[in-house]
């Protein structure tokens, strides 16, 4: 198992039991499908790119040559974190032969954290929505509200045909208009 020194975030624990039931209810079998949806959820979409770029995540100047060693290790945690086996030839870029014989052996700790976070408990609904109230109430005075409301309504204008299309396809016509109504008074050029 993957040695921690805290417990999992009951985020993650939440998350993964979201992505089982929307398998089981798609009547998705393949635990490909689903190790794929997992590791795309957090291990690419989330630590890749915080290794590949730290600089978005900590205010410093990231160089060519420390840049190109980042690429290397994120590619070793991409093929890590796959679920075939890589066909290694003589026209393999070196820098995935660097770490062929440790992604063999973080893999099977991939599996393991997946095991493991399976075999937790299942976690509520009731349960995620306390621990998030918790975890705000705890972090509220790190918390600019405005920039935060900024950034989701860009992202409202942004997308909103697209969200609204989707809130109609689920049968939420009455949230349609709610939203339809936020995102013109956050942009008054919206029709």
């Amino acid at each position: 198992c993957i040695p921690r020194a805290k417990p999992l975030p009951k985020a993650i624990k939440y998350l993964f039991d979201f992505l089982d039931l929307q398998a089981a209810d798609m009547g998705i079998q393949d635990p490909e499908v689903l190790h794929t949806w997992k590791t795309n959820s957090l291990p690419l979409r989330f630590w890749v790119n915080v290794i590949k770029n730290p600089d978005f995540v900590f205010n410093i100047h990231k160089s060519a040559t420390v840049d190109s060693c980042l690429s290397v290790i994120s590619q070793a945690y991409i093929d890590a974190c796959s679920t075939s086996e890589a066909k290694y030839t003589k026209d393999t870029p070196s820098s995935k032969l660097l770490y062929v014989n440790e992604v063999r052996g973080y893999k099977t700790h991939i599996q393991q954290y997946y095991n493991t976070i399976q075999s937790l408990p299942k976690m509520e609904k009731m349960e995620m929505d306390e621990y998030l109230k918790e975890g705000t109430q705890t972090n509220q005075q790190h918390f600019v509200t405005e920039s935060a409301l900024y950034e989701l309504a860009k992202y409202g204008i942004m997308y909103s045909a697209e969200v609204a299309a989707a809130l109609n396809e689920d049968g939420l016509t009455d949230t349609v208009q709610t939203f339809e109504d936020v995102v013109k008074g956050l942009n008054p050029q919206h029709n």
